[in-house]
């Protein structure tokens, strides 16, 4: 189902609770819900769609979807430019280009995996959600 995209600082700036099993419909929800904005969204955490839950969806040629995800190692700083669906303007970010990032899929099967460029920066801003960070 396409939800709503939610532009409440106050909202976006709480912190994530751990996904459970409870929360797969919901995960289900967000995927759809970034198919949808395909054209102007190519991230979005769990909270853009009223769900403050630990879980991020990534687009791009391919669509994926990370529960409880955690960055374990990041590399090569850079400066950038960002914009946000659920905010207005472009904020400045500091990223890296190599992230590894353990996370969960939805089977609650755990991963760990090497993210580079634009994938690990959208990683990267979505998980600033999580952490109740606006960029």
């Amino acid at each position: 189902m396409v939800r709503a995209i939610i532009r409440d600082p106050i909202l976006l700036s709480m912190k994530a609770a751990e996904a459970t099993d409870q929360d797969l419909s919901d995960a289900r929800d967000l995927m759809d819900t970034l198919k949808a904005n395909a054209e102007v969204c190519i991230g979005m955490a769990g909270n853009m769609i009223g769900v403050n839950k630990r879980m991020i969806a990534v687009g791009g040629m391919v669509r994926f979807l990370m529960l409880n995800p955690r960055i374990r190692a990041k590399r090569s700083p850079y400066h950038t430019v960002e914009s946000c669906l659920s905010l207005e303007g472009e904020r400045e970010a500091i990223r890296y280009q190599e992230i590894e990032v353990e996370y969960q899929d939805m089977h609650f099967q755990k991963h760990r995996q090497t993210f580079h460029g634009l994938t690990a920066q959208i990683i990267q801003h979505e998980m600033d959600h999580l952490d109740g960070i606006l960029i």
